[in-house]
C-alpha cells in the first residue's frame, strides 16, 4: 500500500520548460478563468442546481446533486482557492459542496469519486476540514458496495441491456478508494481499487493500446460477454475521452501503488494518443480518433484537458517525462488560446468552449462542459507547480 516515490525528473522538466519556445501564461489564463467563474456565480445562485453545460437553445443546463458531473463545479472553485488563496473561494466552494453531502449514501452510481472526491476531496486537501473526511469515507463505503468479487470490478451502469457493464471512466473513481484506505487504515478500499484496475488492464485494451469504452461481463462467471464503445463512433474506434480517462487513471493507480505495470500501461496509452495520425496539430482531439468526418468532426476540449493533466503527472514518473511534459504544455497552450478559452462574460460562464459529451446520443456536441473546465484548471495548476514563474 505504499505510494510511489517520484523520480528526479522535476529538475529535468523545469530546465526543459525554461528553454521552451511556448509562451503559456498561467497567471493570464487563470485570471481569465476566475473572471468566468465569478460571472457564472453572479448569474446562477441556486446551490442545489449545478451548471453542467449549455442547451441547444443557448440556455444554461443544470443538474441535481445525483448527476455524475455535480462535483466538478464546486471542485473548480476549490482549484481557484488553491490558485488565489482568497478565502472567498473557499467559502463559496463550501457552500456549493453542501447539497452534495447526501450523495455519500448513494449506492446507485459508480461515479461517487467524481461527485465527492472532486468536491469534498479538494476541500479536504486545501482546508483539512475533518467533516469532509467523514463524508468521503462514507462515500467510499457506498462505492465498494458496487464491487462484485466474481467479476473483479465495480459495476458501472444500472441501465440498458447490459448484464454487468464496466466503463473505462470508472478508473477515475478509484482515487477516492485509495484515499479511504490511507485515512481509515482499512485495506478493503485499496484491495477493491487494485482488483478493479487489474481487471480493467486485462480486458479493456486492444493490441494497439487503445481502449474499449465498455466491457460487459457475465455476472455469474466474470467472463467477458461483449466489448463495446458506447459513446464512440463504433465498437472498434478510439473514443477520445475514453483514452484520456485511461491515461489519467492508470497514472494515478501507479502513484498510489508503485506497481510498474500501471506506469507501463499509462505510457502505452499516452503513446497511442500522442502518436495517432488523426490527432490535430493543436493536440485537441476530435471526439473520436476514428470519426468518419475528420477533419470536420467536432473536437473534444474535455478529452484534451483530462489528457493534459494526466500527462503532467505521468511525466513525473516516466523516463519519457520530457516528451509528455512538452505535449501537455502544447495542449494547454491550445486550450488557453482564443480558439478554446472563452472571453469573460460569455459561454454561460464556462471556461472552455468546444467539448463533446455523447456524440452518438446527439447530446452536448460542441458546447462547454463542466468537467472540461475542472481538468483544465487542475492541469494549469499542475503546470504551475513545475513552472512557478509562469
Amino acid at each position: 500500500m505504499k505510494q510511489v516515490l517520484i523520480p528526479c525528473l522535476c529538475l529535468c522538466l523545469f530546465v526543459f520548460g525554461c528553454k521552451s519556445s511556448e509562451s503559456l501564461s498561467v497567471s493570464k489564463t487563470m485570471d481569465q478563468a476566475e473572471a468566468q467563474l465569478e460571472y457564472s456565480l453572479q448569474n446562477h445562485t441556486d446551490k442545489t442546481k449545478y451548471p453542467r453545460s449549455v442547451k441547444e437553445d443557448g440556455n444554461l443546463y443544470t443538474v441535481n446533486s445525483s448527476d455524475w458531473t455535480s462535483g466538478f463545479y464546486p471542485g473548480s472553485m476549490w482549484f481557484m482557492y488553491q490558485y488565489t488563496q482568497d478565502e472567498k473561494w473557499a467559502q463559496t466552494a463550501a457552500e456549493w459542496n453542501a447539497a452534495l453531502e447526501k450523495e455519500k449514501f448513494n449506492t446507485k452510481t459508480h461515479d461517487l469519486g467524481f461527485m465527492l472526491y472532486c468536491s469534498f476531496g479538494n476541500g479536504l486537501k486545501f482546508t483539512e476540514n475533518a467533516t469532509y473526511a467523514q463524508i468521503l469515507l462514507q462515500g467510499s463505503q457506498s462505492l465498494i458496495k458496487r464491487f462484485d468479487p466474481t467479476v473483479g470490478t465495480i459495476r458501472s451502469w444500472d441501465f440498458g441491456n447490459w448484464e454487468y457493464p464496466v466503463i473505462i471512466d470508472n478508473m477515475m473513481n478509484l482515487e477516492m478508494l485509495f484515499w479511504a484506505t490511507k485515512y481509515s487504515g482499512d485495506s478493503i478500499f485499496y484491495k477493491v481499487a487494485v482488483k478493479h484496475a487489474d481487471t480493467t488492464l486485462e480486458n479493456h485494451f486492444r493490441s494497439d493500446n487503445s481502449s474499449y469504452h465498455v466491457i460487459d461481463y457475465e455476472k455469474a462467471t466474470g467472463k467477458v460477454k461483449a466489448k463495446k464503445t458506447h459513446q464512440g463512433f463504433s465498437d472498434e474506434s478510439a473514443w477520445a475521452r475514453g483514452q484520456a480517462w485511461g491515461l489519467y487513471g492508470f497514472t494515478m493507480v501507479y502513484r498510489e501503488t508503485g506497481d510498474k505495470k500501471y506506469l507501463e500501461q499509462a505510457e502505452k496509452i499516452a503513446d497511442f494518443y500522442l502518436n495517432h495520425p488523426n490527432l490535430p496539430e493543436d493536440m485537441v482531439p476530435y471526439w473520436d480518433f476514428d470519426a468518419p468526418d475528420i477533419p470536420n468532426a467536432p473536437r473534444d476540449a474535455s478529452a484534451a484537458a483530462v489528457a493534459a493533466s494526466g500527462l503532467l503527472e505521468l511525466g513525473r514518473y516516466s523516463l519519457k517525462g520530457v516528451t509528455y511534459y512538452a505535449a501537455a504544455e502544447k495542449i494547454l497552450n491550445s486550450l488557453s488560446s482564443d480558439a478554446y478559452l472563452a472571453k469573460p462574460g460569455t459561454n454561460q460562464g464556462f471556461i472552455l468552449m468546444h467539448s463533446t459529451g455523447h456524440m452518438p446520443n446527439k447530446s452536448e456536441i460542441d458546447v462547454p462542459i463542466n468537467y472540461a473546465d475542472y481538468y483544465f484548471l487542475e492541469a494549469m495548476l499542475r503546470y504551475k507547480m513545475l513552472m512557478p514563474n509562469r
